[in-house]
């Protein structure tokens, strides 16, 4: 099984984008990832096309699992 958590802040252009981070530590603590987050914000560091960081929206833990289908 794989494990992500996506990050979705607001940008200075009122537009929403998301980081993800594959594979994070288990399990998860919702403090580390508010000040990981908090932390983003603060540092003004990312610039995407669709404006600056400016606030921290949402957080969520994406789990995945796959099977393999044998092919003939």
């Amino acid at each position: 099984m794989k494990e992500s958590i996506t990050m979705s802040f607001l940008t200075s252009l009122n537009k929403t984008v998301r980081i993800q981070i594959p594979d994070p530590k288990t399990p998860v603590d919702p403090q580390a990832v508010n000040q990981a987050m908090d932390a983003i914000v603060a540092a003004d560091i990312f610039a995407f096309t669709n404006g600056r960081i400016v606030k921290k929206v949402a957080a969520a833990l994406n789990t995945s699992d796959s099977t393999s289908i044998a092919l003939s």
